[in-house]
C-alpha cells in the first residue's frame, strides 16, 4: 500500500472536474456494463470490483448520487422542478445508461450460460473468478491518493486485515437452507441490504442473498414472473441503493485513502467463495447446493482452475495497463485545455 505520487493524484482527482463524457465510448461502455452485470451473477464476484477495473466506479457513483438528490429534491424541494432537473443535467447520462443497458443484456442473455459453466466446472469458473479478483485488488490500490499523517500507516494495515477477515468471514456463511414463503417484510429489507453489495467491491450480493436464504426464491420469482415479490424487492433496492450511494459518495470524497483500503481489504476477503477446491457446499430446502463449501487442499483437476486464474489475472492486468493510458492522455488533454 504505497502512496501515490502528486501526480497520480491530481489525475485521480480530476473526475471532479472533467469535461462531459464523449458519445464515442459508449460501445465500451456498453462492454462493461456487460461485464459488470455477468459479476453479478455469479456468487462470490462483486459487479463493483469489474467497474473498478473497467476504470468507471467512481463516475457510476457520482451520476447515480445526482439521480437520487434529484429524486430528493423532486419530493422535498425547494424548486422541485428545476433543482431535480439541475441535479439530473449534472449527472452523465452517456455512461449511465450504456452501462445499464449492457447489464440488462448480460442478466438476461447469458445468465442460462453463466449457471451452466459455473455448475458444470465448479473448480475452473472459481478457478477464473479467482485470479479475476485477485489481480483486481491492485486497482484500489493502485488508486490511493498521497497518504498524510491522518492516515497511520499501521491503522491502514489494520483496517485493510480487518476487512479482508470481514469478507472472509461473511462468504462462509453463505450456505444457508433456502426461504420458500418469506414475508414481503423481509424481502424488502433484504433487498435494500443486498443492492448496496453491487456498488461494494469484494462484497457479492449473490452471497449475501444465499446467507439469508433468498437466492433461489428470488430467481424463481424472476423466472415466474411472480410481480408481487419482484414489486417489493425492487423498492427495497431503490430504498437501499439511494441510501447506500449518497454514503459511498461521500466516502470516497472525503474518506477516499480508508475506504479505498477497505475496498481492497474486503476484495481479498471474498477470495474464500472462489478458492477452486471446495468440498461441497450444504444442500438447501429444494435439494440444491448452496454457497461456499469448506476449503480444501488442490485435488484433481488442478492444472485448469490454475491456467484460468493466470489467464484471469493476466485479463486484469491488461486492463490495468489500458485505462492507465487512457486516464493519463486524456488527463493530459483536460489539462491541455485548461490552459
Amino acid at each position: 500500500m504505497t502512496a501515490n505520487s502528486p501526480s497520480e493524484s491530481a489525475a485521480e482527482n480530476t473526475h471532479t472536474t472533467s469535461p462531459p463524457r464523449s458519445k464515442a465510448w459508449i460501445p465500451l461502455d456498453l462492454i462493461r456494463g456487460f461485464l459488470i452485470g455477468s459479476a453479478e451473477l455469479v456468487p462470490g464476484v462483486s459487479g463493483g470490483t469489474i467497474a473498478l477495473v473497467t476504470g468507471v466506479y467512481d463516475q457510476l457513483i457520482d451520476s447515480a448520487a445526482h439521480v437520487v438528490k434529484a429524486a430528493r429534491i423532486l419530493v422535498t424541494g425547494p424548486n422541485r422542478v428545476r433543482g431535480a432537473l439541475s441535479e439530473l443535467r449534472r449527472t452523465d447520462w452517456f455512461l449511465i445508461v450504456p452501462v445499464l443497458l449492457g447489464m440488462v443484456t448480460a442478466v438476461f442473455g447469458i445468465a442460462g450460460l453463466m449457471e451452466s459453466f459455473v455448475t458444470a466446472n465448479p473448480e475452473l469458473a472459481r478457478g477464473l473468478f479467482f485470479g479475476l479478483v485477485a489481480a483486481s485488488i491492485a486497482v484500489p490500490l493502485r488508486m490511493l491518493p498521497t497518504r498524510t499523517s491522518r492516515q497511520p500507516l499501521l491503522l491502514g494495515l489494520l483496517a485493510f486485515i480487518a476487512a479482508a477477515g470481514l469478507a472472509f468471514w461473511l462468504t462462509g456463511l453463505a450456505g444457508g437452507s433456502d426461504v420458500e414463503d418469506p414475508s414481503y417484510i423481509a424481502v424488502f429489507f433484504v433487498a435494500s441490504i443486498a443492492i448496496c453489495a453491487l456498488v461494494v467491491p469484494g462484497v457479492s450480493g449473490s452471497f449475501f442473498l444465499l446467507a439469508v436464504g433468498l437466492y433461489s426464491t428470488t430467481l424463481r420469482a424472476v423466472d415466474e414472473r411472480d410481480l408481487g415479490y419482484l414489486g417489493v424487492f425492487m423498492l427495497g433496492a431503490i430504498l437501499g441503493l439511494a441510501l447506500f450511494v449518497n454514503i459511498l459518495r461521500y466516502l470516497l470524497h472525503n474518506h477516499r485513502w480508508w475506504t479505498l483500503v477497505v475496498m481492497a481489504g474486503l476484495m481479498l476477503g471474498s477470495l474464500r467463495a472462489l478458492w477452486p477446491w471446495q468440498s461441497a457446499a450444504e444442500t438447501g430446502a429444494d435439494g440444491e447446493p448452496h454457497g461456499a463449501g469448506g476449503l480444501l487442499a488442490p485435488y484433481d483437476p488442478t492444472g485448469g482452475p490454475i491456467l484460468l486464474a493466470v489467464i484471469g489475472a493476466a485479463l486484469v492486468v491488461a486492463l490495468i495497463i489500458i485505462e492507465a493510458k487512457f486516464s493519463t492522455a486524456k488527463t493530459e488533454a483536460h489539462l491541455d485545455k485548461e490552459s
